[in-house]
């Protein structure tokens, strides 16, 4: 296993002016060792990691971070810069910037290094040697932990939290950092904590005792139990776990911190959860087993807060613990809550919900769908009435290759409203909600109720759950409600409710949206296909995006003539921003950046494969311009596709399911039409635009212009 950290990965007179061009010059390093495989693609992660939360630290640092496919190894490039970049810090520019990046599978014990050198970062010795350091090969050294002498003495008296994970985490990631998440070394910093308490008058009875034996017999410091997470899991997390560890030690009150990053978590003692008179939550996903904090105090902040102001989360967490305040009751937070603010209102927190149902039913469409297509490809459409092939196949004969084949997609597609169901009630109650889901779901199926019906189970199925974890339950019967419970009261509410209230009237509404379907002609077939395509390119694989893409699959459950044409609708408008994209930069290449020119190249696949998000790089770097334009041919090619009765049984595959369209060529005319008007709309747009700093003058775009791609 290689190092983390080389000579060749260490610039210390970093020339870089912006936080991208400081992140393409030590990335264009790890490209040189051989660590990074797709510059732009490696680049693009770390543009979409720094723009879920600014990665720039109070005093000097930057952590551009990331996990990448495009990553061979995990591995850390450094550069130091004597003019400071702007990483979004509050206290100013960053000198000290770390380049961490680490594969998208994640090594532990690399992972567990990387982790180590974020705590580090914490460590005012720390970067003032490498602030003074002078050689690439012993700065290099330095941040490894090989030469812990190049340290200055400072670092050598310092018994708390930093001073165990200096040398020794570089020399031996495995053992010693896979017991890092509980927290444990926080037990060394407790007594000296529990020490000074007297001297800084945290706890006022333990300065009641003036005798010499007087520390260990105070009554016990304040204990905190608490979570970081960052959506890495490499840098924030660690860092956050460090400063909230300083400061206990500083006020006199004992920290524990699991830590759940990328190598995984272990879990506090449980007796040390229940002992804890505080609990404090850093971060920006979703706390796992967050209920087993569930009536303790508690402050939740995001992880920068942890980072910047850990003394005042202590102090609002004692605050609270002294006024009796206690946290919600036992209720797991749901997976699509975790991403919400506070504030979000229904409307938001109920897109979430469905949203979580809709992505993990995509797979299942993709997989049923495509093997269904395949199978009238191979076998005709008569295929659907062959026998079952479990009682007649012949090997040598194609007909009953393709009866398997629609078969085995039949049970994947059916699978498909269940799926929704579930996931939607996981979303909104964890997975206490997946039981009843899943049971609301088949019975939407059961009673013909189709795609409308297993959506609104879900619904019921997770506020039903979310209903009965807000009773307050004796803790002798808290093991068996998540086994026996929850999972037997809300199936019953669910299947009451599906089976002989709502079912019914929602089968009946299912049906007349079939018919209506069946029945769409003329103009309203038209406008029926400018509004998906308009939908289809508004958000570019958001959640409008997947709403339409949704209503087109829940089709196919029951599929006729109207559900066909607007299948294929929808994926024809959802292949016209890619494809929209990829012309633009051939045909005026100098309005783009040389970034965006090669992202032009891989959107001709990703458009001709259905994949909208191909254009998601153009749209984030000029919003304004690209998505209108895109919604503009995205409306022309959809409105063509419903008046041209062009019809598609599989649910996705771009122009490789071709041959399974009704009227393919006009079929392919619509996309071209729609791809002619969005790449003439984006090329005005940007035609129109006056030069600036962030946009440059086509002549610098191969030099500076990279400059502004991850923004």
């Amino acid at each position: 296993m290689s190092e983390l950290i080389t000579a060749e990965l260490v610039d210390l007179d970093l020339s870089a002016e912006t936080k991208d061009a400081a992140a393409r010059s030590l990335a264009e390093r790890m490209v040189t060792s051989g660590r990074v495989t797709d510059l732009e693609g490696f680049l693009a992660d770390i543009a979409a990691r720094e723009a879920q939360m600014p990665t720039g630290l109070d005093g000097g640092i930057g952590i551009p971070h990331c996990r990448s496919e495009h990553v061979t190894e995990p591995t850390l490039a450094f550069g130091r810069s004597a003019s400071g970049i702007d990483f979004g810090a509050p206290d100013g520019p960053a000198d000290l910037i770390f380049l961490i990046a680490a594969p998208a599978g994640g090594d532990a014990d690399h992972l567990s290094i990387l982790s180590t050198l974020a705590r580090h970062l914490m460590d005012e010795t720390f970067t003032g040697a490498l602030r003074s350091a002078t050689e690439p090969e012993r700065t290099a050294a330095l941040i490894r932990g090989d030469e812990p002498a190049a340290v200055p003495e400072t670092a050598v008296p310092e018994p708390a939290v930093p001073e165990p994970e200096v040398a020794g985490p570089a020399a031996e990631p495995g053992p010693e950092r896979d017991a890092e998440p509980q927290a444990t070394t926080d037990a060394a910093p407790t007594t000296p904590a529990a020490a000074e308490a007297p001297a800084s008058g945290a706890p006022a009875e333990a300065a009641t005792d003036t005798t010499p034996d007087a520390t260990p017999t105070p009554a016990a410091p304040f204990r905190i139990v608490a979570i970081t997470s960052c959506p890495t899991g490499i840098a924030h997390t660690y860092m956050a776990a460090e400063s909230l560890e300083k400061a206990g030690q500083a006020a006199g009150v004992e920290v524990f911190v699991e830590t759940q990053g990328s190598a995984g978590f272990k879990r506090l003692d449980p007796q040390l959860v229940a002992d804890a008179d505080g609990v404090i939550f850093a971060h920006d996903v979703e706390v796992r087993e967050k209920e087993r904090f569930a009536g303790k105090p508690t402050v939740d902040v995001g992880v920068k807060a942890g980072i910047n102001r850990p003394a005042e989360l202590i102090a609002e967490v004692r605050q609270k613990a002294a006024h009796g305040e206690a946290g919600a009751p036992a209720r797991a937070a749901a997976p699509m809550d975790k991403g919400a603010d506070a504030g979000d209102g229904f409307a938001t927190r109920l897109r979430k919900w469905l949203m979580t149902g809709v992505s993990y039913m995509v797979p299942f469409v993709a997989a049923g769908g495509l093997l269904i297509a395949l199978a009238f490809a191979i076998g005709g459409y008569t295929i659907n009435k062959a026998p079952s092939v479990a009682e007649h196949f012949i090997w040598t004969e194609s007909a009953s290759w393709a009866a398997l084949l629609f078969q085995i997609g039949g049970v994947a597609f059916g699978f498909l409203v269940p799926v929704l169901a579930g996931f939607i009630a996981y979303g909104m109650a964890d997975r206490p909600g997946l039981v009843p889901g899943f049971v609301g779901g088949a019975i939407a199926l059961t009673i013909n109720a189709g795609f409308l019906g297993g959506l609104i189970a879900g619904l019921i199925a997770g506020a039903v759950v979310m209903a009965i974890q807000r009773v307050r339950i004796p803790p002798v019967l808290r093991g068996i409600m998540p086994v026996v419970v929850i999972p037997l009261i809300s199936s019953a509410i669910v299947g009451f409710l599906m089976f002989l209230v709502i079912g019914k009237p929602i089968a009946a509404l299912q049906k007349g949206l079939t018919d209506w379907l069946s029945g769409l002609t003329g103009a309203n077939a038209i406008i029926l296909g400018v509004i998906l395509g308009l939908m289809m390119c508004f958000d570019l694989g958001g959640p409008l995006n997947k709403v339409a893409y949704a209503f087109a699959v829940g089709g196919l459950a029951n599929p006729n003539e109207g559900s066909l044409k607007v299948m294929a609708a929808v994926m024809a408008a959802g292949m016209v921003p890619p494809l929209a994209m990829a012309l633009a930069t051939t045909v005026r290449s100098r309005l783009f950046t040389k970034a965006e020119r090669e992202n032009g190249k891989a959107a001709w696949v990703l458009g001709a494969s259905f994949i909208t998000e191909g254009a998601i790089p153009f749209a984030a770097a000029d919003p304004l311009r690209v998505i209108p334009s895109a919604m503009a041919g995205g409306a022309v090619t959809g409105a063509l596709s419903m008046a041209f009765g062009c019809t598609l049984r599989a649910p996705h595959g771009g122009i490789f399911v071709v041959p399974l369209i009704g009227q393919p060529l006009l079929y392919l005319l619509a996309i071209a039409a729609g791809t002619a008007v969005s790449t003439a709309l984006v090329i005005l747009l940007k035609g129109l635009r006056k030069p600036s700093p962030t946009h440059p003058a086509p002549s610098l775009a191969d030099d500076e212009a990279e400059v502004t791609v991850a923004a």
